[in-house]
């Protein structure tokens, strides 16, 4: 097993300080690789696996928690309509700035999937492939159901604090930031083809068959829509956290895309 650094550091931005970690191979090599989280996501929950995809791929491995996630400061308001689109030029475009990154590899999983891919647009230039696991390619009634269904466990008892361990006093803004944002009416009608067009690099999709919060329709949108090659992968049996449910086989899907 290749050995592992873990560093941390802190990206200042107008708004608020991000907490963000590397992990460095002993021999590094290539462009480092950029992962960007979920929803309800954070630095701390993607757990072991930026430390197995360093040790796995040689590349040097970042991770941000973005405002009001993690250990970042909180955000100031509310996540308007183009949030999605707008963290390439914010918290994103701050962490290569901050970290002397040039070109790089993004990895964005499910709603991270989407930012990943308007960086892709943004960087074309610097962006040498695109990664993205779960990702919403557009508003799918699968998508706001399972929301749903999740707001209404979040209010049982006790189930707040599962989000307050990693968030905490923030936990209740990043619940309301997912939940209210996807069922506004404004959003409705929300995609990323325009961006997918000006996406240049390579793109690898892994999307679980048995995704809850969305069909296999977002997959073939992304590899259909995309302006670069693109690879799609359909992974039996899996759910919505593919680096989580099947780590070993998302690993072996990286490692032969990126070749």
């Amino acid at each position: 097993m290749t050995a592992v650094t873990l560093r941390e550091h802190w990206i200042d931005t107008p708004e608020g300080r991000l907490f963000a970690q590397d992990w460095v191979p002993a021999s590094a090599q290539g462009v480092p690789i950029i992962l960007l989280h979920d929803s309800l996501g954070c630095v701390a929950l993607w757990r072991d696996f930026p430390a197995q995809l360093a040790a796995a791929t040689g590349h040097r491995v970042i991770a941000y928690d973005r405002l009001g996630f993690g250990r970042s400061d909180p955000h100031p308001g509310f996540l308007a309509r183009g949030f999605v689109e707008a963290q390439a030029q914010q918290g994103f475009a701050a962490v290569l700035g901050q970290l002397g990154v040039d070109a790089f590899i993004v990895f964005g999983h499910s709603v991270g999937g989407g930012m990943a891919v308007a960086c892709a647009a943004h960087f074309a230039e610097r962006c040498q492939a695109l990664i993205i696991e779960s990702a919403q390619a557009f508003v799918e009634d699968l998508t706001l159901q399972g929301i749903r269904d999740a707001d209404r466990q979040f209010a049982e008892p006790g189930q707040l604090e599962r989000l307050t361990r990693y968030h905490g006093d923030k936990a209740e803004w990043v619940l309301r930031a997912w939940v209210d944002t996807w069922l506004q009416p404004a959003f409705t009608d929300w995609n990323l083809d325009a961006l997918l067009a000006k996406v240049r690099c390579p793109m690898l999709c892994l999307h679980g068959d048995q995704d809850e919060f969305g069909s296999v329709a977002h997959p073939q949108r992304f590899t259909e829509r995309a302006g670069g090659p693109s690879v799609m992968r359909l992974l039996q049996g899996c759910g919505h956290v593919p680096h989580r449910e099947q780590a070993a086989t998302v690993l072996a899907e990286v490692q032969r895309f990126l070749g």
